[in-house]
């Protein structure tokens, strides 16, 4: 398997050191996505720790890094607020069920079929997104505990120190790789504020991130139906949520590492990671785009490195909250930033100009709901528009020629896919009234798709009934026979050269 013969070369020094940058950057993560789904910052932290460890050894992705996200804290937050946080970690078990129930099903493959304007659109979006997430990092609580956007000294000395760091993540890497230019930059930054006591916010402004280990424990909730209905939709939601993130940030990293990932191991690896997650006090997860890419650009390309950043967080936790707290939460912001300018599809905007205006619209429509709404339902959205505009061009497509046998016949050839999408456009090539006593349509070029198909050829021959005139069908599979009326007298039947195919209509489910 591709994915995994990259593991053979491993660089071990890359990948401890990708790792311990990725555990920095997820601790403000992890704390703010807490934070959004309205649980203590060590839920998500946990959360973090197990999702990250689990989905690196078992996943479908080597160099992904998988921990607590936004697009699913986002659908958290109201269960918590009207059920508590024991239902959270209910739903959490029962979505990690679905998860895997879909990975056995092998269902994950499917993320393959998703058209390439809908990939670019939820890339786009997603890095809106994660820009827009830090610009909360430049807002403080005023006297009135509301949260106001920064500004004077304070304001100069944070975007100060973020082009720092974001100065340092470009700069390094044209001197040497050896180091992954994030963790200097990190680090780098953090000495300067402590040597100088520079005043700005570090991460332990935001919380504390010191705890114990986490600990085993059944969600509190009673076993009952009421307590399905309650978590079911939520658990459905937030499955798919999790496995759409999943499995598109993986198709990334497959395109970025030009290696290919394995979706149903991913899902199933990211089902059991949930569960645990649920039984261990976290709020679950799944991949993360931003943490997978600075994993990705810091030189990680396999377990080694999702599994060392896991553990280094859970060191975090352990052993090194103090001095995790005195990181300026500048210089992370300045990493996400550096991360935000290499997950956007820059080239979006040559290439807009010269796709086809529905692929334009697809990329800013997915883009936009993403940012508005969240991923399942930007990404469906994108799927259906794009299924429909194919259906549109492909009924456009469809080919009828005509030319006289004689002065009395009249035959018409058609070319192409006759369904719904091309029922309309079918029917209008018929000059009805005009053409002669005798018309052969010949299908031998041509399926028949969908009852829409049928229903439209139906009318075609009430049509030529009503203006006295006889019509003929040729080349139709034997499916349609049965469900044209009086085909008796209008199909004419070859059984040497009549098309075998089906036809996808109720009847015949």
């Amino acid at each position: 398997m591709i994915s995994e013969s990259i593991g053979k070369n491993i660089n071990i020094k890359n990948e401890l050191l990708s790792g311990l940058t990725v555990a920095l950057a997820l601790v403000p993560e992890a704390v703010a996505f807490s934070f959004v789904a309205g649980v203590e910052p060590l839920v998500g932290l946990y959360a973090a720790f197990m999702v990250g460890l689990i989905t690196a050894i078992f996943g479908g992705r080597p160099g992904m890094i998988s921990g607590a996200t936004g697009a699913l804290a986002v659908v958290m937050v109201e269960l918590v607020s009207e059920n508590g946080i024991e239902y959270l970690f209910g739903a959490v078990v029962l979505m990690g069920i679905i998860q895997i129930i879909v990975g056995l099903l092998k269902l994950g493959k499917f993320i393959r079929i998703i058209p390439l304007p809908v990939m670019f659109g939820f890339v786009n979006g997603l890095a809106i997104v994660i820009f827009l997430a830090q610009l909360n990092q430049f807002k403080v609580i005023d006297v009135n505990g509301t949260l106001v956007w920064m500004h004077g000294k304070e304001l100069l000395v944070m975007v100060g120190l973020v082009l720092m760091t974001m100065l340092i993540m470009y700069l390094l890497p044209k001197l040497t790789k050896a180091i992954p230019s994030a963790l200097v930059a990190i680090l780098f930054v953090a000495a300067l504020v402590n040597l100088f006591n520079i005043d700005t916010k570090s991460v332990g402004d935001i919380a504390s991130v010191g705890g114990g280990f986490p600990k085993f424990h059944v969600p509190n909730i009673p076993f009952s139906i009421d307590s399905i209905k309650i978590i079911f939709p939520y658990a459905i939601i937030l499955a798919a949520i999790g496995l759409i993130e999943s499995l598109m940030t993986l198709t990334l990293i497959d395109d970025i590492t030009k290696t290919r990932g394995h979706g149903n191991k991913e899902c199933i690896g990211q089902g059991f990671a949930n569960i645990a997650t649920g039984f261990f006090g976290g709020m679950g997860g799944c991949a993360m785009i931003g943490q997978s890419m600075i994993n990705v650009n810091s030189g990680g390309r396999n377990r080694l490195s999702g599994i060392s950043a896991a553990l280094f967080l859970l060191g975090f936790i352990l052993f090194g909250s103090s001095l995790i707290e005195m990181i300026p939460i500048a210089a992370l912001t300045g990493v996400m930033f550096m991360v935000v300018i290499a997950t956007f599809e820059w080239s979006t905007f040559k290439m807009i100009k010269n796709i086809k205006k529905t692929d334009g619209f697809v990329i800013l429509l997915v883009s936009g709901i993403t940012i508005v709404e969240d991923l399942a339902i930007a990404v469906l959205a994108g799927v259906i528009v794009s299924a429909l505009i194919f259906a549109w061009e492909k009924g456009k497509r469809i080919d009828i020629t005509s030319s006289n046998s004689s002065e009395d016949t009249k035959v018409y050839q058609v070319r192409g896919a006759l369904f719904f999408g091309s029922a309309r456009n079918f029917i209008e090539s018929f000059d009805v009234s005009k053409d002669p006593k005798e018309v052969v349509i010949d299908f031998l070029n041509a399926r028949i798709f969908d009852h829409s198909g049928i229903n439209i050829i139906n009318s075609l021959t009430e049509m030529y009934k009503a203006e006295g005139k006889t019509l003929h069908l040729k080349h139709l599979t034997p499916e349609c026979y049965d469900f044209i009326k009086d085909s008796k007298n209008v199909v004419d039947i070859n059984i040497i050269e009549d098309p075998k195919y089906h036809i996808a209509i109720n009847e015949l489910g």
